[in-house]
């Protein structure tokens, strides 16, 4: 029947259909191929939904959506504009700072994509980049999104190996300023080689000071998070509430854009869009009940440690294969199954979970923006209106970078978790 499960598995998702049904259906093939009770299907559903710390999706969804409704996006490229729009690129340069600074409250990399795509593909387009490369900066910025906390693929990651959820937060925040770093550099070398244009002069400190005014409760939101999550104030799900709070707040009293019409837009596509996440982490639970009945994952475990115990050749066989699934499956789906049963194969070899954690998102949110169907990429060429081929040519630069970061935070423990370990202690 295990055969029967992944077969099942594999025709569904050929045929189309989402991730989650995939997972329900093979799951219930097997369930009454084996003559097991239905009503244990339904009892290993609800269990996978019986964690406090999954609350803190919506929360952190519905905070984001509050913050874009609310103007934050515009105040936020407003204000790294002003800082950095003197140099060559400078929109460019912005759009990468804007996706590091609202990484800390969207938590997800299509958020970004279409958020902060959204006004900064036309306004690089009207100012005289190429709409090609407008498009690559901003996919591949994205991915920054679920690196820096918050992160839902991180809380998903976390919550299935019953790993700290602040931890993995901090474990996050080198490898996101890494990878901002790098594409900064590669949007600088390509602006300065294109002579893209750049603002007529250097905003004044007290233009800077007014902008920051105007972005600063934006990111006191980011400050937030992070401190009570750090300081032990607050649980994860305990922050992200009280992000939502100020979202409203700051919505309603400081920035005046939010109305109750908004409002009830927000909480309505944060309800879908919780819902299809809870629905997706139910189902994969069933299935991965009957991955650790079958034992797959200690079989996996076995025949790739048969084959080496080199934990760096381990590492890089499973940083291929990672970036391989990302480039074609959902992110939470692909960590719901695959973060188990590579969690045993690493733990063999002496990885640490956290550092492992960090590892297994980074690979999986490159491909969201990675060819043929990475869906932040199809996002921004959407927005764009360019040819996805012409992206991708554009797009590859700032892969190399984002590649050669995943290597220096697969191989150097020390930038995940062991700067966690200093923040929080070991």
């Amino acid at each position: 029947m295990v055969a029967v499960l992944f077969i099942s598995f594999l025709v569904l998702l050929a045929l189309g259909v989402p991730v989650a049904f995939s997972l329900g259906v093979s799951s219930l093939i097997y369930f009454l191929g084996k003559g097991m009770s239905v009503y244990m299907y339904a009892q290993r559903f609800f269990a996978g939904l019986d964690s406090f710390t999954l609350l803190c999706i919506p929360g952190f969804v519905l905070c984001g959506s509050l913050m874009n409704q609310g103007g934050i996006t515009e105040r936020l490229i407003g204000f790294v504009n002003k800082i950095v729009g003197h140099i060559t690129g400078g929109l460019a340069i912005a759009n990468v700072g804007v996706s590091m600074l609202f990484a800390g409250i969207s938590g997800t990399a299509l958020a970004d994509t279409v958020s902060v795509g959204g006004v900064l593909i036309p306004a690089m387009k009207k100012d005289g980049y190429d709409a090609d490369f407008s498009c690559a900066v901003t996919a591949a910025s994205s991915c920054i999104g679920p690196i820096i906390p918050p992160s839902v693929p991180m809380i998903m990651a976390a919550t299935m190996s019953s790993l700290s959820v602040s931890k993995m937060f901090m474990a996050g925040i080198i490898p996101g300023i890494l990878l901002g770093g790098g594409m900064i550099i590669v949007a600088y070398i390509i602006s300065k080689k294109r002579h893209y244009p750049k603002a007529d002069r250097r905003a004044t400190l007290k233009e800077i000071v007014k902008s920051g005014k105007e972005s600063f409760f934006a990111i006191v939101m980011t400050l937030i998070i992070l401190v009570c999550i750090i300081g032990g104030i607050t649980t994860p799900t305990e922050a992200s509430i009280i992000a939502v709070v100020y979202g409203i707040l700051c919505g309603f009293f400081i920035y005046k854009e939010l109305t109750i019409k908004k409002l009830l837009k927000c909480m309505k596509d944060t309800a879908v869009s919780s819902a299809a996440i809870m629905v997706l982490v139910g189902l994969a639970n069933v299935f991965a009940y009957i991955l650790t009945k079958e034992q797959i994952p200690q079989m996996i475990a076995d025949a790739m440690l048969a084959l080496t115990t080199n934990k760096y050749i381990i590492l890089l066989l499973i940083n291929i294969l990672l970036l391989f699934v990302g480039m074609f499956m959902e992110t939470i789906a692909a960590i719901l199954i695959l973060f188990p049963v590579l969690l045993n194969v690493v733990l063999a070899v002496g990885v640490d979970p956290i550092h492992f954690g960090v590892i297994m998102v980074l690979n999986l949110v490159l491909g969201l923006c990675t060819p043929p169907v990475g869906v932040c990429l199809f996002a921004a060429t959407n927005i764009g209106e360019c040819k996805l081929t012409d992206v991708v040519k554009e797009l590859t630069p700032f892969l190399i970078a984002n590649f050669t970061v995943l290597l220096l935070v697969t191989y150097v423990p020390f930038l995940t978790v062991g700067v966690a370990n200093l923040i929080m202690g070991a």
